[in-house]
Parts: C-alpha cells; sequence; structure tokens
C-alpha cells in the first residue's frame, strides 16, 4: 500500500441523530485483511439502514468500520492475502460492511462483483445493496415463482423499483403501493400490473380485486405499523410475508388466527449482519442470474440524484423525504 495515502476523506456520524450529525472527517486508510479488497470509491449508495445507524438504531457488526456506507462503486486498489479473483485496476462494485462514505473502503472478495455491461460507476453504486437484499428476500427466503402475484410496499423505493423489475423478468404478476400518481406511474413503467396510491386506495381491496379474492402470493413489506395486519388480509392461501423494515413501527396488534387458517408463512430479515459465507451466496446467484438481464438492460437502477461526498447530509434530507423515486449517491472521486 506504499503508493496510496495515509489518511482519506470520510463522512463520519458525530452523534445519534438527524442528518446535520453526518460530518466530513479525515480518517487513516484501511488495510486489507486476509480474504479481503481495499476499493478507491467512486459512488456509495444512500439508503434507509445508513439512517438507521444514523440514528443510533442499526450499530455496525464486530469489526466493521463505524462510517455509514453498505454499498460502493469504484476500482480495486489493493488486496490483501489469499485474495485470488481480483487484481489492482479492476472495476467492481461491492456489498460493504460499512465505510462506505469515504475514498477507501475494505469489503470480502467474495461481496464484490464486476461492474455489469452498460452500467456508469454512478449506476454501479446504488446497485449492490438494493440487488442484494431483492433477491435474498423476495428469491432465495421468498421462494417467488414464476405465474405468482407478489406484491411490494413502496414502489418508489430503491428497493421497490428493483424489486419490480426483477420479479416482472421473471415473469410474476406484480403490485404495488406508492404516494402518489406520479410515483405510482413510475413503478406501472417499470413492470407493475398495478400501483396503488395508498392516501387514495386500501391494497387489500386492490390486490383483492385484481386477483379475483384470492390475494397475493408473497409480500415484501418495509413499511411495518399498521401494515402487518393488513398484509395477512391481502395475502393469499399459502402466502408468504417477508418483513425488510418498519418506517412505520415494528409493532402492531396482529389476529394470527388468520395466519393458521390460511396457512400463511411469515418471516423476514436483515442483511447487514449475515455472515461473509450468506451473502458471498447471494453474489454468487446475483452474478448468474441477475447480472445478465441488468447487462441486457432488462433491469436497471432507478437514479433519483447525486449529491458530493460532503453534502451527505444533504442526501440524507433527501431520502427522509419521501419525495425520490429510485437510488441516491454519493460522488466521492472521478475514476
Amino acid at each position: 500500500m506504499t503508493d496510496l495515502p495515509q489518511t482519506m476523506r470520510a463522512i463520519e456520524i458525530t452523534e445519534p441523530g438527524g442528518p446535520e450529525v453526518l460530518k466530513p472527517t479525515t480518517r487513516p486508510v484501511p488495510a486489507p485483511m486476509a480474504g479481503e479488497i481495499l476499493i478507491r470509491v467512486a459512488y456509495a449508495g444512500v439508503n434507509r439502514p445508513d439512517a438507521i445507524q444514523r440514528a443510533g438504531g442499526y450499530p455496525a457488526p464486530k469489526g466493521a468500520s463505524d462510517l455509514p456506507g453498505l454499498e460502493a462503486s469504484g476500482e480495486v486498489a489493493a488486496v490483501g492475502p489469499n485474495v485470488d479473483r481480483w487484481k489492482v485496476g479492476d472495476r467492481v462494485c461491492a456489498l460493504l460492511p460499512g465505510g462506505g462514505y469515504a475514498e477507501f473502503a475494505t469489503t470480502p472478495q467474495s461481496h464484490a462483483l464486476p461492474i455489469p455491461d452498460g452500467l456508469s460507476l454512478a449506476e454501479a453504486g446504488a446497485v449492490p445493496e438494493t440487488a442484494f437484499t431483492v433477491w435474498s428476500n423476495v428469491f432465495m427466503r421468498g421462494g417467488l415463482q414464476a405465474g405468482e402475484a407478489f406484491l411490494v410496499h413502496g414502489g418508489s423505493s430503491g428497493i421497490g423499483t428493483t424489486a419490480i423489475q426483477l420479479a416482472s423478468a421473471f415473469g410474476a404478476r406484480v403490485f404495488t403501493t406508492a404516494g402518489s400518481a406520479e410515483k405510482c406511474k413510475v413503478c406501472e413503467e417499470l413492470g407493475a400490473e398495478r400501483a396503488i396510491n395508498y392516501r387514495e386506495e386500501d391494497f387489500v381491496e386492490a390486490v383483492k380485486a385484481a386477483t379475483g379474492g384470492k390475494g397475493v402470493n408473497l409480500i415484501l413489506d418495509m413499511v411495518g405499523g399498521d401494515y402487518l395486519p393488513r398484509n395477512f388480509k391481502a395475502a393469499a392461501m399459502d402466502g408468504r410475508i417477508v418483513s425488510i423494515g418498519f418506517l412505520r413501527g415494528p409493532k402492531a396488534e396482529i389476529n394470527f388466527s388468520a395466519a393458521m387458517v390460511r396457512r400463511i408463512t411469515w418471516t423476514g430479515s436483515t442483511l447487514r449482519p449475515q455472515s461473509v459465507e450468506a451473502k458471498a451466496q447471494m453474489a454468487k446467484e446475483l452474478e448468474a442470474k441477475v447480472w445478465p438481464l441488468v447487462a441486457a438492460g432488462r433491469v436497471k437502477p432507478i437514479m433519483d440524484s447525486e449529491f458530493p461526498l460532503e453534502d451527505a447530509a444533504k442526501a440524507h434530507a433527501r431520502m427522509e423525504s419521501s419525495a425520490h423515486v429510485g437510488k441516491i449517491v454519493l460522488k466521492v472521486a472521478d475514476l
């Protein structure tokens, strides 16, 4: 690492709080450990877990950087011992254990993927966290099959826009919720059969009507709160519900007799705490099954906005306003 700088620009969380607690700082450039690569970051994706960490609710796993940032694009700047896939200069996008809001970040080599043909570095920086989350929860955990009816809440978010495209590409009937006519239009253009404006319609009634009263086979929910009992009403016999977030809170009163009578399976997961091996398996499946769709233009990251690294607080304010459609990224460097 003799040709690398000793220090780097980064954004740190100075104390738990709102976007204003994100401040520029200078940190030592991390060194890759065995099996890890050091990435010179071009773009870092901005995601809801970053905001939860900033507010004090999602601490970094043991051994991970305390800096926010769970995905990035860039080029390999150094490799640790026992790295056999990547070499210095390779362009990659990667899932990170943390530390993406910086000029350099480390990650296990198995969590990095080649940038799909046709994607810019900005787009590539917006792909990993959402792709890993959607693939692992909708397809690996949720078991979505062609021909099934699928409902994803928050369809205009980074997770939502990715889930709509992937589920549609794999032959599912896709339904979604969004908060405005404009957002619903975007969702339908991406492949949703029906986008439901939750401010004006009851999603339970809407999906029941669209499925002949049967309901949907799989629901991906990041909203929680009062959506939790309503998901049980919207699910079909033998339906599955996967919870990945709780924007409206993690608590609700639920009558589980509906789950018993209709044989509903309810599960959930968080991505960051999972093992290196589990995330490596996700990466392997993404490269084999999803990357060809991205390269072919059938699935693409929907980009909302780009901010300089130093304006991370403004990026978080944009995300938390819920005015965005798709992904927000921080530009760290020209590569």
